[in-house]
């Protein structure tokens, strides 16, 4: 990223963390996505039980990889040759866990979290259950407010998400949110985030690089 790019990008980071902060919640600024795990890492003891959403951010970044690295009591959704109902028990077993990883859909620079999921697991997860919820999110999905973070959530995440899982979804075939009553939805709940009452329980790293979709 071209240095004038990324000190634009930082400063809209960093009022977005402020806008976090007033809202109980932690908010931290990384430059690059090198700088996650170490500050993952000071965040959240080793040996902490732990468990994650489906996150293409968390794997750009080596969240996963720390995660699968045995520091961690890692509930693996994605461990090889789970069954349904298995992973349904992950699920669940998630909201038992010192620490949840995800991402979110969008940011916006009032400091307002945007989740859109199809099983709600996730976001059932971020909103309670843990103890601690670490977001790591790029600086492409901040936004400037919460129209900005649905068009987002339409136009850009869902249906890149579809088409990454493989969804028999209108958004799949045109690139674009159709709205549908597909059996294969992936946004059927829509959760925001303005305010916890639990303060720093969620915690958020934003990064200065584009992450997941």
């Amino acid at each position: 990223m071209h240095q004038s790019l990324a000190e634009v990008t930082r400063q809209r980071m960093e009022r977005t963390a402020e806008a976090l902060r007033k809202n109980n919640m932690e908010a931290y600024c990384a430059d690059t996505a090198a700088e996650v795990v170490p500050l993952v890492r000071r965040l959240v003891p080793e040996g902490s039980v732990v468990g994650a959403g489906g996150s293409m951010s968390l794997a750009e970044c080596g969240v996963m990889e720390l995660l699968r690295s045995g520091a961690y009591q890692f509930l693996d959704r994605g461990a090889p040759g789970l069954t349904p109902e298995e992973i349904g028990e992950i699920y669940r077993k998630s909201f038992f866990a010192d620490c949840y990883f995800s991402s979110a859909n969008a940011v916006t620079e009032a400091g307002e979290i945007l989740n859109v999921d199809g099983n709600a697991n996730r976001v059932a997860a971020i909103t309670f259950g843990p103890a601690s919820v670490v977001l790591v999110v790029g600086c492409n999905k901040l936004v400037k407010d919460l129209p900005a973070a649905e068009q987002r959530v339409r136009e850009v995440a869902a249906p890149a998400n579809a088409k990454r899982l493989s969804c028999e979804t209108p958004c799949a075939a045109t690139g674009h949110c159709m709205d549908c009553r597909s059996p294969g939805r992936i946004c059927c709940t829509y959760v925001l985030h303005r305010y916890q009452r639990a303060a720093g329980r969620i915690k958020v790293i934003l990064v200065g690089e584009p992450l997941g979709y």
